[in-house]
């Protein structure tokens, strides 16, 4: 981090719980959108998105969202009502097709008032709960709530919902060749701060490769001239320092006899023209041959 970088310093308990709410939510994103149905004891649905939402365990299944007090005058949602009730939920995920009509049901409706008809979507029956799920949504998860946790009593609180997986519902529209879940189809949305919205699509994916099963020579190991490069980021550089081994002697050779490497070399320039060639490789997934490039 530059010396000349300036920094806001904030203490949560010196600022309103509107200014941190802002903080926290246009920071910590894009969230997931959980898109949650419920039924109260009577067989009353309600249908809500909370995008304090993710996935927590596989073995069990479990998902958490949390809806929390509302923070003008620290009344509880119907949803957190309801789950208290009957221990059960949907949890509907959200894609493109149908954001405007997620956000539509996030308004707050009174007691008994259906949110599937206000946001026009469709009401399908669930196999093993009784809250239904949506028709629209790409993927639906039927869940049983293991627990509730409050986090506090006072407006802005959460509440823990763990909800174990029963029963799950793919569209096929949303699979690949193989079978499995196709992420560019799937055309999810997350949450961002304010009312900002982003969309897993186009553009906005890109894919790295997972350092899981392998071991990264680590940034550590690659030459000091190019961890100060002034032309390689740190993503270059956590790239380059995923692959497993350095170049061998044989590999260096090979790429000094490029003929756009032998030409740099030849016109005398510095080192910033080889840096740039080795950035565009990187771009172009010529890791290796990126990282030959910049031992010679």
């Amino acid at each position: 981090m530059s010396q000349h970088e300036e920094i806001n310093t904030i203490d949560p308990a010196n600022i309103s719980q509107q200014e941190l709410h802002g903080y926290l939510l246009s920071a910590v994103a894009p969230r997931p959108i959980c898109f949650a149905s419920t039924v109260d004891k009577e067989g009353n649905v309600n249908l809500s998105p909370f995008s304090y939402f993710n996935l927590f365990s596989v073995n069990p299944p479990i998902m958490i969202f949390s809806p929390s007090r509302r923070g003008r005058d620290n009344t509880t949602k119907h949803t957190l009502e309801n789950v208290l009730e009957v221990k059960e939920t949907v949890i509907n995920i959200v894609n493109y097709d149908m954001v405007e009509q997620m956000s539509l049901s996030s308004t707050e409706y009174g007691d008994g008032v259906n949110e599937f008809v206000k946001a026009g979507l469709t009401q399908v029956p669930s196999d093993k709960v009784n809250p239904p799920r949506v028709g629209e949504a790409p993927v639906a998860f039927e869940c049983v709530v293991d627990q509730v946790i409050a986090l506090g009593d006072g407006p802005g609180a959460g509440n823990l919902v763990l909800a174990k997986v029963v029963q799950i519902h793919v569209k096929k529209a949303f699979l690949d060749a193989e079978g499995k879940l196709d992420t560019p189809k799937l055309d999810l949305v997350a949450r961002m701060g304010g009312n900002w919205y982003c969309r897993a699509n186009g553009d906005a994916l890109f894919e790295i490769p997972k350092p899981i099963r392998t071991k990264g020579i680590g940034v550590d190991m690659l030459p000091e001239a190019v961890r100060n490069s002034t032309v390689l980021t740190g993503n270059n550089l956590g790239r380059l320092g995923n692959l497993e081994q350095l170049p061998t002697k044989e590999a260096i050779a090979i790429i000094a006899e490029n003929a756009e490497v032998k030409s740099i070399l030849n016109s005398g320039e510095n080192s910033t023209a080889l840096h740039k060639l080795a950035q565009q490789w990187l771009a172009e997934d010529k890791t290796e041959d990126a990282l030959a490039l910049l031992h010679l």
